[in-house]
């Protein structure tokens, strides 16, 4: 199974227990996520961030109705967490959020691992770009939410 990784940062200028504390509510997702995805969060709220939390997602790839479980595998507050793809659309996926604090303000982190059904053509031609337009609609969302 080939593995691919996606590596991107931003730099909010707010304090990183307040970035952090707006990661930890996994309901913010849903206003982070493009829309074209319908995604919303099944798990009701207050979900408890810790390692071994599920947390279940619905949303549409392409027209095609998904649902996602994910697990918090690691919790380092405000510095890092990472959860893990349980059940979904992907063979493999692993993100890593890291939130380091500078003179500038906190630079968010994301390093994902994944792995897709199919082959590199089906990653390079569906997959990549999809995840590449979400991640930047994330980053405008963010840019936006901690002006």
């Amino acid at each position: 199974m080939k593995t691919f990784h996606f590596k991107t940062q931003q730099t909010l200028e707010r304090p990183i227990t307040e970035v952090f504390e707006f990661f930890s509510d996994a309901h913010n997702l849903a206003m982070i996520t493009p829309p074209w995805l319908r995604f919303e969060v099944l798990t009701p709220a207050p979900i408890q961030m810790s390692p071994g939390t599920r947390i279940d997602y619905r949303l549409r790839l392409h027209g095609i109705p998904l649902r996602w479980q994910s697990e918090i595998t690691e919790w380092n507050p405000p510095y890092a967490f990472a959860d893990e793809q349980r059940s979904g659309p992907y063979r493999r996926w692993r993100h890593i959020h890291t939130f380091d604090e500078t003179e500038n303000g906190v630079v968010i982190g994301d390093s994902v691992a994944y792995a897709v059904w199919g082959n590199r053509l089906v990653n390079k031609f569906f997959v990549r770009p999809d995840i590449e337009k979400i991640f930047a609609y994330r980053s405008k969302q963010l840019g936006e939410i901690f002006r």
